[in-house]
C-alpha cells in the first residue's frame, strides 16, 4: 500500500508539473491577484485530473487481467507515451502564453471553476495517464478497490502538494520572477520525464533480451 501512495503522489507532480495552459493561468494569477487565487486554480485542476485519473484507473481494472498478461508490452508503450509528453514539454516555450496583465477579479469559487473546465476539457490526459499507469504498475491484481482509491487520492495529494509549492515560491520571487526560470523549469520538468521514460524502455529491451524483470517502482 506505501508503494502504491508513493506511485500515486509521483502521478500527480508529474501530471502537474509541465508549464501547460493551466500552470500558465495560476502563475499569471499569483503574480497579478495573490498566493491564494493561484493556489485554489491549482486545485481547479486537481479535481479535474483525479475524475481523470479514476476513470483511467476504473477502465485499466476492468482488463487487469490483459493488462498483467501484456505488461511489458503496455510499459513500452507507456514509456513511449512518456517520452513523447516529456519531449513536447522540453520544446514547449511556455513564456508566450505569461501575460502580465491586469484580469477581471474573480472570486475563488470562479478561480476554481475556470481551471477545472479548462483542464476537464483536455481529455488527452487520459492517453498520458494510460502510459504513467502502464509504466509505473498502478493497476494490478492484488490491489483492491481501496487500495486503488487510495492510490487515485495520492495523485490528488501530490498534485495539491505541487500547487502549493510552486505559488509559494512564485509569490515570494515575485520581484525577481522571470520567463528564464518559466523556461528552466519546463526543461528540467521535461528532462525528467524522458528519463523515466528511457528507463521504462530499456527495462523492457533488458527484460526481452536477457530475462531480467521488469524495471518498477515499488
Amino acid at each position: 500500500m506505501i508503494g502504491l501512495i508513493g506511485k500515486g503522489l509521483l502521478i500527480g507532480i508529474i501530471v502537474s508539473a509541465p508549464m501547460g495552459p493551466i500552470g500558465m493561468l495560476c502563475i499569471q494569477r499569483t503574480l497579478n491577484k495573490g498566493r491564494w487565487h493561484g493556489f485554489v486554480t491549482g486545485l481547479g485542476a486537481v479535481a479535474s485530473d483525479v475524475i481523470y485519473a479514476a476513470i483511467t484507473c476504473l477502465g485499466m481494472g476492468s482488463v487487469r487481467g490483459l493488462v498483467e498478461n501484456h505488461q511489458a508490452t503496455l510499459q513500452l508503450i507507456g514509456s513511449l507515451v512518456i517520452a513523447f509528453f516529456g519531449f513536447y514539454i522540453f520544446r514547449s516555450n511556455p513564456v508566450k502564453k505569461l501575460q502580465k496583465q491586469k484580469e477581471t477579479k474573480l472570486s475563488f469559487t470562479q478561480d476554481f471553476i475556470s481551471a477545472f473546465l479548462l483542464t476537464f476539457s483536455n481529455i488527452l490526459i487520459v492517453l498520458l495517464y494510460i502510459g504513467l499507469f502502464a509504466r509505473f504498475g498502478f493497476v494490478k491484481s492484488d490491489y483492491s478497490i481501496w487500495m486503488l482509491a487510495g492510490g487515485i487520492a495520492a495523485i490528488g495529494i501530490g498534485a495539491v502538494l505541487w500547487w502549493l509549492l510552486i505559488t509559494y515560491f512564485v509569490s515570494k520571487l515575485k520581484k525577481w520572477f522571470n520567463i528564464r526560470g518559466i523556461w528552466l523549469l519546463n526543461r528540467i520538468v521535461g528532462s525528467i520525464i524522458l528519463l523515466i521514460s528511457i528507463a521504462g524502455i530499456l527495462s523492457v529491451f533488458l527484460a526481452y533480451h536477457f530475462q531480467l524483470p521488469l524495471l518498477q517502482i515499488h
